[in-house]
């Protein structure tokens, strides 16, 4: 199927072009990911009105719906690491070439004189990035906490927030160094992701645990969630934090490699457009039960399959007027 894909979207007639890659099967039947070589390719084949796939080896043609990809929220995220309490055990330049090397694929940003500073790439990366931080603190500090914290807001949790980004600040202070003694395991993730799986895997998740041993407890701090495995007193065999982590990062993974999310803006919007959004998202949920909704004062995050997705915000863009 993948070679008669290709071939339908390089035929000129159908508006196409030189394709680059294909994805195909995806986690989400009959949803296919196809990149050409030029943005503006793609841009022209999703004008199309229509698309029909035809080949001699398909018993019939079949109709294709055509949208704009849009990449994961959940791999590319921006963080602002404060690295000032590192100061006094080691050079903050000389820290930074060394997490450059380690971490190829992040990029750094200038390192202030504050010791503040931006880095930004994979999700993963950025979660390995703070392990190593917080591991490097629990072996130079006997009495600290290193504590996640978001700069300061005064509406919505994100209200700053973009499309695939994160603002993040690593501070420390002293519990957490002596909780992540006494807690066995901890694993970070984003925020929208880990609200996914508590609305739609829940059981899958508290079954897991149940059959490790294992208790958990959330740290939500904006965009990003600390997950931390204990043992549970109550269950009669032995904890297997690793194992727990190990199921639950799984979990995320699968997540992370199918789920999109649109951002339903409402700034500017009225107290009256903006409830009037909110209830066309209301009614359009319950055509898609495996869609999240999270409403926020300057925005409405929209979170699922693709194919869901874009079929959900073009139900309500509709509803709303928006076309």
């Amino acid at each position: 199927m993948a070679d008669i894909l290709i071939i339908h979207f390089q035929k000129s007639k159908n508006k196409g072009g030189d394709v680059e890659d294909i994805v195909y099967p995806t986690p989400t039947k009959g949803v296919a990911y196809i990149t050409f070589e030029d943005r503006q390719v793609a841009e022209n084949v999703v004008a199309k009105a229509e698309h029909s796939l035809q080949d001699k080896r398909l018993p019939m043609d079949y109709p294709l719906k055509v949208s704009l990809y849009r990449e994961s929220v959940f791999i590319s995220v921006s963080c602002l690491l404060n690295l000032s309490i590192l100061r006094e055990k080691s050079t903050l330049k000389d820290l930074v070439e060394d997490l450059k090397k380690n971490f190829p694929v992040l990029s750094f940003g200038t390192l202030h004189p504050d010791g503040q500073i931006t880095v930004q790439g994979p999700f993963s990366a950025i979660r390995s990035l703070q392990n190593k931080l917080v591991l490097k603190l629990l072996n130079s500090v006997s009495e600290a906490e290193v504590k996640p914290r978001r700069r300061e807001s005064t509406t919505d949790p994100r209200p700053n927030s973009r499309l695939a980004k994160t603002d993040l600040s690593l501070e420390v202070s002293n519990n957490f160094v002596q909780s992540t003694k006494k807690e066995g395991l901890s694993v970070a993730v984003d925020t929208d992701i880990y609200l996914y799986v508590k609305t739609f895997k829940e059981k899958i998740y508290q079954e897991s645990l149940k059959q490790c041993g294992v208790i958990s407890h959330e740290f939500r701090d904006g965009e990003v969630t600390t997950i931390s495995f204990d043992s549970d007193p109550a269950s009669p065999s032995v904890g297997q934090l690793e194992l727990a982590k190990n199921t639950f990062e799984d979990l995320v993974a699968s997540l992370q490699s199918c789920l999109r999310k649109e951002r339903l803006s409402l700034e500017g919007s009225s107290r009256a457009e903006k409830r009037q959004h909110e209830q066309a998202c209301e009614n359009v949920s319950s055509q898609y039960p495996h869609v999240l909704v999270l409403p926020y004062s300057t925005h409405i995050d929209i979170i699922g399959m693709s194919s869901d997705v874009y079929e959900f915000m073009q139900q309500v863009n509709k509803m709303v007027g928006r076309f």
